[in-house]
């Protein structure tokens, strides 16, 4: 299922639930399939046009009133554009807001540089009272929406718009401040994030077959970090790669390196996009340009190897 699909469902459901929640889209309720809520809710959901600073400020003078504001839109618009409002209008003030960031990274897909968001993550993670999350997939999203519903403070839900590999059954428990461990492994850690925990799936069986045993750790939380899932797999392993669907500068492979530098120093090795602005592509064509493929995790994987 689509991931617009299940977020329109879970929004449906929790509306359902919460009387006191409000959802707000930039003019991209159709794009991100939450068009449904303004009919089941007429009164909660509803469009603020193309004018997201305006629709920032009204979720935290909603939330100062007591309600539980969601803002809806692609991530280049939920972030770089709304910075001073997420800085001092949210965090600052200490409201209780979701942003909901769509269309991450490469997956803007055709949209082009000028939607394509590499530095979201980067942007929000100075501001304090921010939490960033980095969905993986339709499982994860639902489970995220589902145990946040009551968070304290700013929540940026990162996530593609469209269909996403799915990594998880439906057995799955979120929990925001844990990450997962998806496969456990001695020689080297892969920590992923987003859409970069199937090809990091990917790559450690690839290496499986060349002998290398690698753990594959999804970090879905960026801030705040779990620090105890890195270093406790770094004590095995000694030598890590980070894949992220976003700028290498800023994102997860700041994040973890900033965890290694204090407290366990080793190699890190990063895969994702060094420091280039977007452009129109399909995620195949994007994944390559932008060397993050399955080939190019193993790659990485064998270069940081070397270092122990």
């Amino acid at each position: 299922m689509e991931m617009r699909k299940v977020l329109c469902e879970t929004m449906e459901n929790l509306m359902n639930k919460h009387d006191n929640i409000i959802f707000m889209d930039g003019d991209l309720a159709e794009a991100n399939g939450t068009m449904p809520l303004r009919k089941v809710f007429p009164e909660r959901a509803f469009d603020t046009g193309i004018s997201e600073q305006n629709m920032a400020s009204m979720a935290a003078g909603m939330s100062a009133y007591g309600m539980n504001p969601y803002i809806c839109t692609f991530t280049a618009f939920s972030t770089r554009r709304i910075c001073d409002q997420i800085a001092i209008s949210m965090a600052y003030a200490k409201q209780n807001i979701k942003i909901i960031g769509t269309d991450a990274g490469i997956a803007s897909e055709l949209n082009g540089g000028t939607h394509m968001s590499f530095e979201d993550i980067g942007v929000l993670r100075s501001i304090p009272n921010v939490t960033i999350v980095d969905l993986a997939d339709e499982v994860q999203l639902k489970e995220a929406l589902i145990e946040t519903v009551d968070h304290k403070g700013v929540l940026y839900l990162r996530m593609p718009r469209k269909e996403a590999p799915k990594i998880y059954d439906e057995n799955y428990k979120f929990d925001l401040y844990k990450g997962d461990v998806i496969k456990e492994g001695t020689d080297v850690t892969i920590f992923c994030t987003g859409i970069m925990c199937k090809p990091s799936i990917d790559a450690c069986e690839m290496l499986k077959n060349e002998g290398i045993n690698a753990e594959v750790i999804n970090i879905h939380t960026i801030k705040p970090i779990d620090k105890d899932i890195i270093l406790n797999s770094l004590k095995k392993t000694k030598a890590a790669v980070t894949c992220e669907n976003h700028n290498i500068i800023g994102g997860l492979y700041s994040a973890v390196s900033e965890v290694v530098a204090r407290n366990y120093p080793v190699s890190v090795e990063p895969v994702g996009v060094d420091d280039h602005f977007g452009e129109v592509g399909s995620m195949k064509f994007l994944s390559k340009k932008y060397n993050m493929t399955a080939e190019d995790i193993v790659l990485a994987c064998k270069k940081v190897i070397k270092t122990k």
